[in-house]
């Protein structure tokens, strides 16, 4: 299939709109057959001069757009050369249809008086589109400028979120680092026989697990998986103090989660909760989604000493939240709950966001 020739954008630029074609060819239609009507004279005879001037004109219109004048705004200069072309045009078109004789029809005060109404007229009519084209053009602008400036904006927003993301990662890093070396300093201390297998585990996991510290595309899936490890290894190192029980709602696990944020909580459950402890406890970790509002609510719930009512929540809870924050939206939001008879249930509540 051979493609016709695409006229050059400079070209391009200069020409009418089909939009705007059409809009002209209507009104022109319409105003030959009003002058028609009161003229008596013939249709076609009526719309060849009305439609000539009218494409004139908006030829004029389209161009005049890449025309400047410093001393005359442009709104000025396109409405002026509009108004210049109608008599031209009309003068053009009744020029051409008296077949040699030019200037004929001057000598009829009949043929002058009908070139002056028809000058008129469409001098008329087309300073009034063109103020009509004008002000819509400008409201088009003003619509695309304001758009360009929502998305620079929401550009912004963007990167300033990823930066504030990144840095609580960063944030995070060491709060995680130093957890899992207190966690090795416990196991060495203790002279358990499990020691070498679970620091050889934990090992394992720290490997699978510090690349997913800056993934951008972790899942709720994936933070379930670390978890699940995490309390393994924990498991290891306290067989009679430490129980755990996952249950979260299959369909949740391919939602966008902040990668760390349900581990950390779980790692202040063990660190906080069930480590001080004398008979340990048990830690619970779910989620569900609400079918009502669309909600998803995770939580971390352990049976282990809770928060005392003069304590404050540390770097890492803060930290959490904020993530989340970020991460979903400030309707996101971290609850903290006393977990009876004893212990704590921390909730994460937020609107779930679609895979990329």
């Amino acid at each position: 299939m051979i493609k016709a020739p695409s006229l050059p954008l400079s070209l391009r630029s200069a020409l009418p709109s089909w939009r705007q074609f059409l809009v002209v060819l209507f009104l022109t239609g319409q105003l030959s057959w009003l002058l028609h009507a009161m003229s008596r004279t013939p249709y076609t005879t009526v719309a060849g001069h009305i439609v000539s001037i009218g494409m004139a004109m908006l030829l004029v219109y389209a161009a005049s757009a890449r025309w400047r004048v410093r001393w005359l705004p442009q709104p000025l200069l396109r409405l002026a050369a509009v108004g210049l072309t109608a008599p031209l045009a009309a003068l053009a078109t009744l020029v051409a249809t008296q077949r040699g004789n030019s200037l004929v029809f001057m000598r009829s005060s009949r043929e002058v008086s009908g070139y002056a109404m028809l000058a008129i007229v469409m001098f008329v009519l087309g300073s009034i589109v063109a103020m009509i084209g004008l002000r819509v053009e400008r409201r088009a602008r003003e619509r695309a400028a304001l758009l360009q400036a929502e998305r620079e904006r929401n550009t912004l927003e963007r990167e300033l979120l990823d930066a504030r993301l990144r840095l609580l990662q960063a944030q995070i890093e060491p709060h995680f680092l130093f957890n899992t070396l207190a966690n090795i300093q416990a196991l060495v201390e203790s002279g358990s026989g499990n020691a070498a297998p679970v620091l050889r585990h934990l090992i394992a996991y720290l490997r699978a697990a510090m690349p997913r510290l800056h993934d951008a595309d972790a899942t709720l899936g994936s933070e379930l998986q670390l978890v699940r490890a995490y309390l393994e290894l924990m498991h290891l190192r306290m067989p009679d103090r430490l129980r755990y029980q996952l249950d979260a709602a299959p369909e949740l696990h391919g939602l966008p989660f902040p990668a760390m944020a349900l581990l950390t909580l779980v790692e202040n459950a063990v660190r906080h909760g069930i480590d001080p402890s004398t008979d340990g406890g048990s830690i619970e970790v779910g989620g569900k989604a609400d079918a009502a509002s669309g909600l998803v609510t995770l939580w971390v719930a352990d049976t282990g000493v809770g928060m005392a009512e003069s304590a404050q929540p540390g770097t890492g809870l803060g930290n959490v939240r904020t993530r989340l924050q970020a991460f979903y939206g400030s309707t996101a939001r971290l609850d903290l709950l006393e977990n009876e008879p004893h212990g704590l249930h921390v909730e994460l509540i937020f609107p779930p966001r679609s895979p990329a």
